[in-house]
């Protein structure tokens, strides 16, 4: 399978980046064509120009800023989300991503005033990420980034297909011993895809 990377985090030290190179180990290892798309060291601008709002509707047009990121979105078949919550959200990187990326005519079509999915070669989607707070926190503020994985990436790709969410909670207390826990379930996420 033919699997895009999407990881977005500054700091090569971080748990993501070992979270991140542990995902590419083993989905290359398990025999998938890995897209690595660090968003961060490919200097992705994740800022939507006015020309492109403007454009936004005007399909085959609004792909010109980021076609590459486009084709390569196109191009495959599973998609890896890999990030920390921030806010109780995306990082800035990766929500610029979905706003110039996931255009009309790419993710969706749409038909009378009404979106519908087309991002039907994705087969699979998994999003690996972690939270400085722990789970009652995030489900208290309503868990933006469970529902956006959960809910809009499961009603964007093929219909059907599986959509994983792993998430490490209370970063700010965890342990090297919680860490590893969490990398070695996110690894047998990783060799089953």
């Amino acid at each position: 399978m033919n699997i895009l990377v999407l990881f977005a985090h500054p700091v090569e030290t971080s748990f993501n980046a070992s979270l991140h190179r542990m995902i590419i180990d083993r989905l290359t290892a398990a025999g998938h064509t890995v897209d690595d798309c660090d968003l961060y060291a490919e200097d992705f601008d994740p800022r939507l120009t006015r020309a492109e709002r403007l454009n936004y509707q005007d399909v085959g047009n609004n792909v010109e800023p980021v076609r590459g990121y486009v084709e390569r979105l196109q191009r495959a078949e599973g998609l890896v989300l890999c990030y920390p919550v921030w806010n109780y959200g995306y990082p800035a990187i990766l929500k610029g991503f979905f706003d110039r990326v996931f255009l009309p005519g790419v993710t969706f079509k749409l038909v009378d005033g009404k979106a519908w999915p087309s991002l039907h070669n994705i087969r699979r989607v998994e999003a690996v990420t972690s939270y400085g707070g722990s789970r009652l926190r995030a489900m208290l503020m309503g868990d933006p980034p469970r529902k956006l994985v959960k809910r809009l990436m499961r009603s964007t790709v093929k219909p059907g297909a599986p959509v994983g969410f792993s998430a490490h909670y209370s970063m700010n207390l965890s342990t090297a011993a919680s860490r590893e826990a969490f990398k070695a379930k996110v690894a047998a996420r990783m060799d089953r895809f």
